[in-house]
């Protein structure tokens, strides 16, 4: 089993840290959901400054803050990661695939896709990166998603990426160049079998597919509290 995002940021930490955070958001009243009040809490604001790397983010620290929310609100659902099988990828991004029956995805949880089939030009004019997964919840009235990918994940690599979109389904999405939605960009990438996001309205349509089959996959077992010494992020130029 490869190991998740929040295995490899945060691990065992998380059980000290987040516990201090879920109690602050329940004296205060606060909607988990609604990230103002989730950064503007002490603990929320320590960590993230803990996590970001000495040589600072720039205006990457929006990901840093959506990456702690995010993996908050992982962890309070029970760290639920759900394997999307290599099988049913080329239908989940030919289809568009609806609620079945009363299979309900978890509230909050991560989609790990199968390894580098997915691929992505995050930062302009650097090489793409293959997609790892998806944290994916709904905003507080249930009406929009907040679908984060995490991109470039490497044992050797110091940090990856992650590109946050959120919004209601995108209804008639297109591409500008008429090709078809997560066909691939790369050379040879038809061949090979492999896929590409081409912006965030994509990545955000990928979630809301991911959303109908999250309640019937494969589920993993909690992480095994795998830790890394990296950054969190790779730098954003």
């Amino acid at each position: 089993m490869r190991p998740t995002p929040f295995e490899l940021v945060f691990g065992p930490p998380a059980q000290e840290v987040f516990p201090k955070i879920r109690l602050a958001l329940e004296q205060a009243g606060h909607d988990p959901r609604d990230r103002d009040r989730f950064l503007m809490l002490r603990d929320v604001v320590t960590l993230v400054r803990e996590l970001r790397p000495e040589e600072g983010l720039g205006e990457g620290i929006d990901q840093l803050a959506a990456l702690v929310h995010h993996a908050y609100l992982h962890w309070e659902a029970g760290q639920t990661t759900i394997e999307l099988p290599a099988e049913h990828l080329a239908s989940l991004l030919r289809d568009r695939p609806e609620p079945e029956g009363k299979t309900e995805a978890p509230s909050a949880y991560y989609a790990q896709l199968p390894q580098h089939r997915v691929w992505a030009e995050v930062i302009p004019g650097h090489p793409p990166e293959p997609l790892d997964g998806c944290f994916v919840h709904s905003t507080s009235d249930g009406s929009e998603l907040r679908v984060l990918g995490v991109f470039g994940i490497h044992p050797e690599r110091e940090g990856f990426s992650v590109v946050e979109a959120t919004g209601p389904r995108p209804a008639a999405l297109m591409r500008a160049d008429g090709t078809e939605l997560f066909s691939p960009t790369l050379i040879g990438g038809k061949e090979a079998g492999l896929y590409s996001i081409t912006g965030e309205e994509e990545l955000l349509d990928l979630g809301w597919r991911i959303e109908p089959g999250a309640g019937s996959w494969g589920l993993r077992p909690k992480g095994s509290g795998i830790v890394a010494a990296r950054s969190l992020l790779a730098p954003s130029s």
